[in-house]
């Protein structure tokens, strides 16, 4: 038997006595002081103590320590750097390093144009109205996407070509677009 548990004759715990070592957070002046009084996030004190954020929010609880409104979290959040201190500050159009050709502002207004829609349908209709990768059709809640394989930035002759685009539902073409995607399915370049 570890040192720290205090059995009974019988082999139960006696009230109070616990078969792990008391942990700072389980203390209520320590939690205070640490979330109330040092601000310090649940997060942060979850990874000093080596458990989890939820664990932290427990004994919070068990010790009526109120937890800070969505308001108080952004007020003291760090939200990185602002301003000229910002390494991307002023760094538009061809000074932004995911700068591909000045093409976003036209894909988006040929987005909401006629001919757009009506090539979409065309794609839609020519699948079947189903996803290329998982074959589900649409449905509720599982809306389907126009991919384009070879991206609108910087393929200027395929935007309008049907062969360049597919039909994605919307998990799939996030998906695509995804780091999970390692085998760069349904993407060209």
């Amino acid at each position: 038997m570890a040192s720290n548990t205090k059995h009974k004759s019988d082999g139960t715990f006696q009230p109070g006595s616990h078969w792990r070592p008391p942990q700072d957070h389980w203390n209520r002046e320590w939690l205070h002081d640490q979330y109330v009084a040092k601000r310090r996030s649940g997060s942060e004190i979850a990874a000093e103590m080596g458990c989890t954020v939820n664990n932290i929010y427990y004994w919070m609880d068990k010790h009526g320590i109120e937890r800070r409104t969505i308001s108080e979290v952004r007020a003291i959040k760090h939200w990185g750097l602002s301003g000229e201190a910002n390494g991307m500050y002023g760094r538009t159009g061809p000074g932004n390093p995911r700068y591909v050709d000045g093409s976003s502002p036209l894909r988006q207004k040929m987005y909401s144009r006629h001919a757009w829609k009506q090539l979409v349908i065309k794609v839609y209709k020519r699948d079947n109205y189903r996803c290329q990768r998982c074959d589900s059709p649409h449905a509720k809640g599982h809306k389907l996407h126009a991919h384009h394989m070879r991206p609108w930035a910087g393929h200027e002759g395929l935007r309008f070509d049907i062969d360049n685009i597919i039909t994605l539902c919307s998990k799939c073409h996030w998906w695509v677009h995804s780091k999970g995607n390692i085998e760069h399915e349904f993407l060209a370049d």
